[in-house]
């Protein structure tokens, strides 16, 4: 057989040496290969080599990868494309159908690697760490060109077999070494009394370890997780006593006895523990310790406290409350509990509850019950008190704002005005004046109280309208009215801010309030929770009750107001309708002042004679009336209705109830005194209209209508008047102001002084004999007066031989 196949081959190597004579081309061979694959006769998987001159199957292309990979044991698939002269995607291909039928391969990173590489790899791997006690898995992943866990995960299972050593937090380290380790680290831990962070104990020893190995370069974090390790195996084994939290805070068993101890005797001798005792006593989380020791304890903010602590709140709580006084919680509790600790456990108190639920007592300064009677007699203590100190404060504020206003001003007293009060035949009193004067006192007295009567100038005119056109007089009432009110409003729109200032002013403060509470109750003093202020419950108090005392002003203000208001409209249409009669007046007798405009001098005279008669009785009414409503309005005016009609004032009192008004009332009030001092009606009448317009008054104007009728009136009182008249003094300025009427149409009021002026002005306007008879009657009375003031006749005698001669 041997001799056969010998034979065999050197036939074989004869032919192959024989040259043929007929040769194919490589173009050739591929058309027979690719004629052979289209007649089924080949496979259709052949591959080309890279360099195109060669085919392979893809079971001689298995075949030699397999025989590379085992022969090499990692080769990577690009050297295995090169060596196989095949395509990178084929090697692929194969390289991933070996990998997953054959469970001792692996596909890594372009790489195949077997078991047995890893095998020894490992075996290297452990003759360095006997050399070295450890190693890093990084150091030797760098070296071999693999991840981290790919080489963590092969070496774990070697460990203790091919590897010998232990493996933790990325290193390994020998057994030797670990138990060096260990020993110190139960030494360290056994000589630790009281709480301790580990970090410290592993820096020292690792330290201590790179210093016996001569300056290694080991880590200590990763050192730091094998301390952790071998620290937990220690504690699981009882090799050390103690426990550890967060990994890293260590508490020896003997610290935590003497803790467990001190807690439970401060809190056995005192029924509560303060959270900062239990942090001197490293305990982090007191509330959290002490709520799962003593499930029935109360947690406050800053003290841990027993139960019993409220039935010792509640009983103080409960007698303060029973009788009518306060408790301030602070007072009893220990030095070391906060305000929000005394608030919640006062609200937990039984009694506390549910007197406030019955509002027979309060909670003031977050610490201290006060009851509800308390509070009562309290508040009507502080009425009391207050009621005297806003009535002392509004005087005190009016004298100051007058004084004040009297410093700026410049009004006429003195001389000057006690020489104008001057009463007597020569100051020239019109007789309708004085006629209107003894007509309201004699109505006054027959008519019923408070009634307005009328002069007898406007008695006619209101008549005559009246028959005329009433619905004129209603228009005109109705319009007056509506000034009246848009007035008044007004003027408290002006007085508004300084109402306001003046409810504030009138309300005793905060200070005051505080003063008087610690005068009637001195223990006030030094209560409530507050750190700055020592009289936080006396302040909590003034803060409660002052919104009462405020609301309790208003109130009765509001009452008083109230009650007053029908008494003021009564009050002011008394005085509209007064000076819709008086200003008519006044307007008549200005327009006759025009005849004597061309002498100075008797002008003056007229002008001031008409501003100290009618006008002076018109500014001492309205400023009456106008002080008279507002003493109404604040509640201040006495309960009887003061006689105001008749009421006549000095220059003094006239600059005083001016200065009394507020705000641009009282200025115009002033301009109007001031004027009423002057020597000329117009400014007079300006000051007037402006006073009129803040206060909301109307001023009737004098028309012609009213003029004719007026004037009529006037001349018919004036004849009524001559013949009634038996005084011959008092016959004669009435008979002058008739003639006035009937010469020149005007109603002249003429003092005494003048009254031979007056009488000259006749003499181009009346016959001869009247002018005569006249100017001998004024001479007449000119000379009995002279003798009435000499004492030399009697009064009878002169007045016979008066009437002898004429």
């Amino acid at each position: 057989m041997d001799i056969e196949l010998l034979e065999l081959q050197k036939q074989f190597e004869a032919a192959q040496q024989e040259k043929s004579s007929v040769r194919l081309s490589e173009r050739n061979v591929v058309e027979l290969v690719n004629k052979l694959q289209l007649l089924d006769l080949l496979d259709s998987d052949l591959l080309h080599t890279v360099s195109g001159k060669e085919y392979i199957t893809q079971d001689q292309l298995r075949t030699e990868l397999e025989a590379e990979i085992q022969k090499l044991g990692r080769v990577s698939l690009i050297e295995l494309a090169d060596i196989i002269g095949v395509d990178l995607y084929h090697i692929e291909r194969q390289a991933e159908s070996i990998v997953a039928n054959n469970e001792e391969l692996m596909l890594v990173q372009g790489e195949v690697l077997s078991l047995k590489y890893w095998d020894s790899v490992a075996e290297e791997i452990n003759e360095r760490l006997q050399e070295s006690s450890q190693i890093s898995l990084a150091e030797l992943a760098a070296q071999l060109h693999v991840g981290s866990e790919l080489l963590t995960s092969i070496l774990q299972p070697r460990i203790g077999t091919i590897v010998q050593g232990k493996l933790e937090g990325g290193r390994l380290y020998t057994p030797a070494y670990v138990a060096r380790i260990r020993a110190m680290i139960r030494g360290a831990v056994r000589g630790i009394m009281v709480p301790t962070n580990l970090s410290s104990v592993w820096s020292s020893i690792n330290n201590l370890l790179q210093q016996m190995d001569g300056g290694g370069s080991s880590t200590s974090s990763t050192e730091g997780i094998l301390f952790q390790t071998l620290l937990n195996g220690l504690i699981k084994d009882g090799e050390v006593l103690g426990s550890l939290r967060s990994g890293v805070s260590w508490t020896p068993a003997v610290f935590a006895h003497a803790q467990r101890e001190s807690v439970e005797s401060f809190f056995s001798q005192n029924s509560f523990i303060g959270y900062d005792v239990l942090h001197k006593l490293a305990i982090p989380q007191p509330k959290q310790y002490l709520q799962s020791k003593y499930p029935e304890g109360i947690p406050l903010e800053t003290v841990f406290v027993h139960p019993s602590m409220i039935g010792m709140l509640d009983a103080a709580a409960e007698d303060a409350i029973d009788n009518g006084g306060w408790f301030d919680c602070l007072s009893i509790l220990p030095a070391s509990f906060g305000t929000q600790d005394a608030a919640k456990l006062l609200g937990l108190c039984p009694s506390v509850q549910k007197a406030l639920k019955d509002t027979v007592a309060t909670v003031l300064a977050d610490t201290c019950v006060v009851s509800s009677e308390f509070v009562k007699v309290l508040f009507v203590q502080l009425e009391n008190h207050a009621e005297h100190f806003i009535r002392d404060k509004m005087v005190s504020t009016q004298k100051v704002y007058r004084s004040q206003t009297s410093n700026s001003d410049g009004i006429k007293t003195g001389s000057d005005a006690s020489q104008l009060s001057k009463v007597d035949f020569n100051n020239g009193n019109s007789p309708v004046f004085d006629e209107k004067i003894a007509d309201k006192e004699t109505k006054k007295k027959k008519g019923k109280g408070g009634s307005v009567t009328k002069s007898p100038i406007v008695d006619n005119v209101d008549e005559n309208q009246d028959s005329k056109g009433s619905k004129v007089k209603k228009r005109q009432s109705k319009k007056g009215d509506s000034k009246l009110a848009a007035g008044g409003a007004k003027s408290n729109h002006n007085k508004g801010s300084e109402k306001v200032v003046s409810e504030e002013i009138d309300l005793p403060s905060e200070e005051w309030i505080l003063e008087r509470f610690l005068d009637w109750h001195p223990d006030l003093e030094g209560t409530g929770a507050g750190q700055e202020d020592t009289n936080t419950l006396a302040r909590s108090l003034v803060m409660h009750l002052r919104p009462m005392l405020t609301a309790s002003w208003k109130a009765r203000k509001q009452a008083i107001m109230a009650a007053n208001s029908e008494k003021r409209r009564h009050v002011l249409d008394k005085l509209q309708l007064y000076l819709d009669e008086a200003y008519i007046n006044f307007q008549l007798f200005e327009k006759a002042l025009d005849l004597f405009e061309d002498d100075p001098s008797t002008s003056v005279i007229l002008h001031r004679h008409l501003l100290r008669t009618t006008a002076t009785e018109m500014v001492d009414r309205i400023l009456s009336t106008l002080d008279f409503d507002m003493k109404l309005q604040n509640g201040d005016a006495e309960d009887a209705l003061q006689n105001i009609e008749l009421h006549s004032l000095n220059p003094g009192e006239r600059i005083s109830l001016a200065k009394g008004f507020l705000g641009f009332l009282s200025t115009r009030a002033l301009e109007m005194v001031e004027a009423l001092e002057g020597k000329r009606v117009e400014s007079f009448s300006t000051a007037l209209g402006l006073l009129a317009k803040e206060s909301g008054l109307w001023l009737k104007r004098l028309d012609k209508k009213i003029e004719r009728t007026v004037l009529h009136s006037y001349r018919k009182a004036l004849a009524s008047q001559i013949e009634a008249e038996s005084d011959p003094v008092a016959l004669l300025p009435k008979v002058v102001a008739l003639l006035y009427v009937q010469v020149y149409n005007k109603a002249l009021q003429i003092p005494g002084r003048i009254m031979a002026v007056a009488v000259s002005r006749l003499k181009e306007r009346v016959p001869d004999m009247v002018y005569t008879t006249v100017m001998e009657y004024q001479l007449a009375t000119v000379t009995l007066l002279a003798l009435l003031s000499a004492g030399s006749y009697s009064l009878t005698t002169l007045l016979l031989e008066l009437t002898t001669n004429h």
